[in-house]
């Protein structure tokens, strides 16, 4: 099937056109074929060599243009420094992204970033999301976990991977950040009537759609974060550029699930006045 390219063609000021890195020994490790085949996918094909292409992001590809506030601290001029909009695929009326990390540099990686990440930190976000979707919780789907054959200095020297992961969109508070300090207002309501349109069509009807669109955000996050609480889930990072539109959960670094109750935990070696703890999440 071919991917279509919506948010890029409907808003290419919020979008980089890259490609993801060649890779010495490429392997598909693990292909959720009930997902894949959800998407329209044939699972033989995703296996083959133009698949893992696409997988790879070696066909026609886009970084997503974000800022955000990390830990407090605006930081204007983000993005995808490791990952790819692969593309959007058409299930019934919706489409839902497919997202590459670990593909390499693109124009938004950081000084001295490599662009890769390790196969261990793919399979952690393959499981913990697969998890969190069982459990009934909005979040990212994997769809792919693939051995690039190449190894990285992370602390020590470490397998690198790359994971593909599906999500209603990629779509994030961060990117409103961004949208505000391009050209005005312009971009900013194009984005929002984009995100309205995909996400939530029904505020269209309403007399004030914008006003409207800030209420079902503020809801769907509500929701989910209150299913976190519940399980005990830490997120670690809840950054605004972690933060998804759509309410689904995303980018899982360093989270957890709580092992015994306490308001105070956190799982993030930088979280040292616990923005994040467990017990701040509603709150943040």
């Amino acid at each position: 099937m071919q991917l279509s390219h919506d948010y890029a063609e409907h808003l290419p000021q919020l979008v980089r056109l890259s490609q993801g890195e060649e890779q010495p020994d490429p392997h598909l490790l693990f292909l959720n074929e009930p997902l894949a085949l959800e998407l329209g996918f044939d699972p033989g094909w995703l296996r083959s060599p133009a698949g893992l292409d696409l997988l790879l992001g070696h066909d026609t590809a886009h970084a997503m243009a974000y800022s955000g506030f990390q830990f407090g601290q605006f930081n204007s001029y983000m993005g995808d420094g490791r990952a790819l909009l692969l593309g959007e695929a058409r299930v019934g009326d919706d489409f839902l992204d497919l997202h590459a990390k670990g593909t390499g540099l693109t124009p938004f990686s950081r000084p001295g970033s490599d662009g890769r990440a390790t196969l261990s930190s793919i399979l952690r976000e393959y499981l913990v999301s697969e998890a969190m979707h069982a459990l009934g919780v909005p979040t990212t789907r994997g769809l792919a976990v693939i051995s690039t054959g190449r190894k990285i200095q992370r602390g020590h020297v470490r397998p690198a991977g790359v994971g593909v992961r599906v999500a209603a969109s990629h779509l994030r508070v961060g990117t409103f950040h961004y949208a505000q300090l391009g050209d005005g207002t312009n971009q900013l309501q194009a984005l929002a009537d984009y995100a309205i349109s995909r996400h939530y069509p029904a505020a269209i009807k309403s007399e004030n759609p914008y006003k409207e669109f800030f209420r079902l955000v503020v809801e769907s996050q509500m929701r989910t974060v209150a299913k976190w609480q519940r399980l005990g889930f830490i997120h670690g990072v809840m950054n605004t550029d972690n933060t998804t539109i759509s309410g689904q959960t995303i980018d899982y670094g360093p989270c957890a699930f709580m092992e015994s109750y306490d308001l105070a935990t956190v799982f993030s070696s930088i979280d040292n006045g616990g923005r994040y703890a467990y017990g701040n999440q509603p709150h943040i």
